[in-house]
């Protein structure tokens, strides 16, 4: 039968994770026991699942305005796309992030928890401070970006396409066209910027979970549903508290055409030239709106899969 492309999208996701989980269990034997590989998947899978709101993707078109600006604001962003190419286009470009984004996110939470076993090692300490935690998520955000560059890249080159005829017919289109302007390093580009985005966000991202976390254990004897909720909202703004400005830099050589800009580097002045220090934070107010909710969710999600798992299968320190 015709599967819609949500059910789609969502079916391999679905087949994405669970190869990751199997792999994993047998790419990771120095793990402390085999079954703390599948649990660690287990638990990112939850998350990442969780945080598919957060690719809603009305942020490109904000940071790409340059010169006469098209949206006064988020809202007139969003009405103006809806009214002028229908509500489908706020996902325009999504295909891409969407299939990807289980497997990603779950090597995000794969590479922290690797992180903490380094940690644990180095440290031979049985916790962690915050800023440890920071460390380890950073090694999940040097994880993560060769899968999600490539990803990024595609869904900000059809994010642009407003008006005239499109270049672009779909994610396959553009993986095509980039490959013959410039061969693998079209389709890769941005790499460097995007890690320089993720690896300090995501150290941010659980130092701040983390942090949040024990404040409130400071005067309650375990974490209830909303402490959760709480610590996973500001871990997903202190996220972007760094990410923003890269994410803005990242963005415009992204969707720049080709030659335009020598490397990531050269969009610094150009922008401050056109756009002032306010050019590298476009797109604060709708990654601001979409970042808490998303992010409540996805450390919801995982705390549930680590009760869940550690019910099924508990190891003392995990």
């Amino acid at each position: 039968w015709p599967l819609r492309p949500g059910m789609a999208v969502l079916i391999r996701g679905t087949v994405y994770g669970v190869t990751l989980i199997a792999a994993s269990t047998y790419l990771y034997p120095y793990a402390r026991e085999g079954i703390t590989s599948v649990k660690r998947d287990a638990e990112s899978f939850v998350g990442s699942y969780v945080k598919l709101p957060e690719r809603i993707p009305f942020d490109v078109r904000m940071q790409n305005q340059s010169g006469g600006a098209l949206y006064k604001n988020t809202w007139d962003c969003v009405s103006k796309t809806v009214k002028n190419e229908g509500f489908l286009a706020l996902y325009k470009g999504m295909a891409a992030p969407l299939v990807g984004v289980v497997p990603i996110f779950a090597i995000n939470f794969l590479g922290y928890a690797n992180g903490k076993s380094l940690c644990y090692w180095a440290t031979g300490k049985e916790q962690l401070s915050p800023f440890q935690h920071g460390l380890a998520g950073s090694l999940g955000g040097l994880y993560m970006t060769v899968l999600i560059a490539p990803g990024e890249r595609i869904k900000c080159l059809l994010q642009v396409q407003t008006t005239g005829k499109a270049k672009y017919n779909g994610p396959m289109d553009v993986i095509k066209q980039s490959y013959r302007e410039g061969g693998m390093r079209s389709i890769m580009r941005g790499t460097v910027i995007t890690a320089v985005r993720d690896m300090p966000a995501s150290g941010c991202y659980f130092a701040a979970y983390e942090t949040t976390k024990r404040h409130f254990l400071k005067t309650n004897d375990e974490l209830s549903f909303w402490h959760i909720l709480v610590a996973g909202g500001f871990a997903g703004w202190a996220n972007w508290a760094w990410g923003l400005a890269p994410d803005v830099i990242k963005t415009r050589y992204q969707t720049a055409p080709e030659g335009k800009y020598n490397g990531a580097r050269s969009v610094v002045p150009d922008l401050l030239r056109t756009e002032g220090v306010k050019g590298f934070f476009k797109g604060f107010a709708p990654i601001a709106l979409r970042a808490w909710p998303a992010n409540a969710c996805c450390m919801m999600g995982y705390e549930l899969a680590l009760k869940a798992m550690n019910w099924v299968a508990p190891l003392p320190s995990y």
